[in-house]
């Protein structure tokens, strides 16, 4: 009975109100336009106090792309030093500004803010910006990285998509900037066909999303590989290596200096003795003429038997890749390790990918049948493993720690390159943006980055960016038709009112 009451009573002050509006306000027509300004008022004051507020966007898109990832808050939150975020020429509506700021919701050190440069002389010396353009400087301190919009995406050749890559570049420049030392990665050239600036661009720019340093090494001309080398990163050798680049190989493994391999399958014999050499120091026999192919359905893509889907192992490399969809190889190559020299070679064997039992290795490439032949070997191949070798055994009597040179190898290459791996399936190219996690966990094993091995966002989606037109329409929709809707019913009120 009691809640009767109460609620006719708020029903009662509800009529009342409504009434005080109709009679007082809607009768006279100026009072009519001051309640329509008031509204907007209040509109246009909610507005700026949500913006007063940063309120973290609610983001509706699958990928959640304007909301930060739990790794970049995990990788932020305990900087300790001071970071400005300075959003050069941009507007406080922009979408990778509202990203930014969330950084500063998960580290207070973390200061994000756009600036007219005008008004920052300071920065425009600095950083030798001009009025009128656009730019992103973090800095911390002495350090700092400056990024242009360019740098926040890149694009999809085969589906002409523009990909945002914002947070990955925003929290590898925060990192950057705070770190006391960053990566140094070095891929050797001369010797592939695969080159870091030419058929492997996205892999180049997915590496500098991280927190690492990317240099080509032409050893011929250096005479040995880099003292500030972490990674070592060897492509397909179509060639043997001369003595100078073994020779230095062989010095940078002694010294206990860490190697990224990746080969692509064998389709003609080529002596590389000193290649060969090499990879014996691991346990790795030569790689043989021959591509492995699926059986398996489920290990394949769209029924293309050269397309397979490896079982990835859990492992620490790809802890967060096990049990994933996974990453594609095509034509990929079987990786023969000689089991019974490991202990002799002081080298640990831990298997990253493999294919399924239902697999073969095909040698005879005129041969189109999609089933294996009687003299076809078949089973499960390695097609991804780590091996750690020992250099020097740990002394715990002097203190001294063990020395140990690590080799990632891997029995594909083009699944990181540029190039478009299939004209038959419905994948048409397979682009790293698929693959990346796999090449970008083994580097940050590799250089000693086990924080940044992670399952990063796909962050693949078209960008729309209005015309000028289309900018004034928005708007339009957005401010005056709600106008229109308070005045046309007012209208209509008063016309019913005056009929009656």
């Amino acid at each position: 009975m009691k809640e009767k009451v109460k609620k006719e009573k708020k029903e009662n002050k509800t009529s009342k109100f409504v009434e005080i509006i109709k009679k007082k306000w809607l009768i006279n027509g100026t009072k009519t336009f001051i309640l329509i300004a008031v509204i907007i008022a209040i509109f246009i004051l909610i507005n700026l106090g949500m913006q007063k507020l940063e309120l973290t966007p609610i983001d509706f898109s699958q990928e959640k792309l304007y909301t930060l990832t739990d790794e970049s808050k995990d990788r932020v939150k305990n900087i300790d030093k001071d970071v400005n975020v300075y959003f050069i020429g941009y507007t406080d509506d922009n979408t990778n500004l509202d990203l930014a700021k969330q950084y500063k919701k998960v580290n207070e050190k973390i200061n994000v803010e756009a600036v007219d440069i005008n008004n920052r002389p300071d920065l425009a010396t600095k950083y030798g910006i001009e009025s009128g353009t656009e730019g992103i400087i973090v800095e911390c301190g002495d350090k700092s990285k400056v990024l242009t919009e360019n740098d926040l995406v890149t694009y999809d050749t085969s589906t002409y998509e523009t990909i945002s890559i914002a947070e990955e570049k925003l929290t590898s420049a925060i990192i950057s900037v705070t770190s006391n030392k960053v990566p140094k990665v070095y891929f050797l050239e001369g010797y592939s066909e695969f080159s870091l600036n030419g058929n492997m661009n996205y892999l180049n720019m997915y590496l500098a999303n991280e927190i690492n340093e990317i240099e080509t090494l032409n050893i011929l001309s250096t005479g040995k590989i880099p003292e500030d080398c972490d990674t070592l990163v060897i492509t397909t050798p179509s060639k043997d290596f001369d003595d100078v680049a073994t020779n230095s190989i062989i010095d940078y493994i002694n010294s206990g200096k860490n190697i990224l391999w990746l080969n692509a399958a064998v389709t003609k014999q080529v002596d590389m003795p000193n290649v060969n050499k090499i990879l014996s120091l691991y346990g790795v026999n030569p790689f043989n003429i021959g591509i492995i192919r699926e059986t398996d359905s489920s290990k394949m893509v769209s029924d293309s038997p050269d397309l397979i889907i490896p079982e990835i192992k859990d492992t620490t490399v790809t802890k967060d890749l096990h049990n994933t969809t996974g990453v594609i190889f095509v034509n990929a190559t079987k990786i023969n390790i000689d089991t019974d020299k490991l202990e002799e070679l002081k080298v640990d064997q831990t298997d990253l990918l493999v294919t399924s039992e239902d697999s073969y290795f095909r040698t005879n490439f005129n041969n189109q049948s999609s089933s294996a032949t009687e003299d076809e070997e078949k089973g499960t191949f390695v097609v991804g493993t780590q091996l750690d070798k020992t250099i020097k055994e740990e002394n715990e009597e002097t203190g001294e720690k063990a020395i140990v040179s690590k080799l990632i190898i891997y029995g594909e290459n083009y699944f990181i390159s540029d190039y478009q791996l299939s004209q038959n399936s419905q994948y048409g190219a397979i682009q790293l943006a698929y693959n990346k996690d796999l090449p970008l966990n083994s580097i940050s094993y590799l250089v000693d980055r086990e924080e940044d091995i992670t399952a990063r966002k796909n962050t693949g989606t078209i960008t729309y960016t209005a015309t000028e037109e289309q900018d004034t329409i928005i708007r339009v929709v957005i401010f005056v038709v709600p106008v229109l809707i308070i005045i046309a019913g007012v209208v209509i009120w008063q016309i019913r009112r005056r009929k009656k």
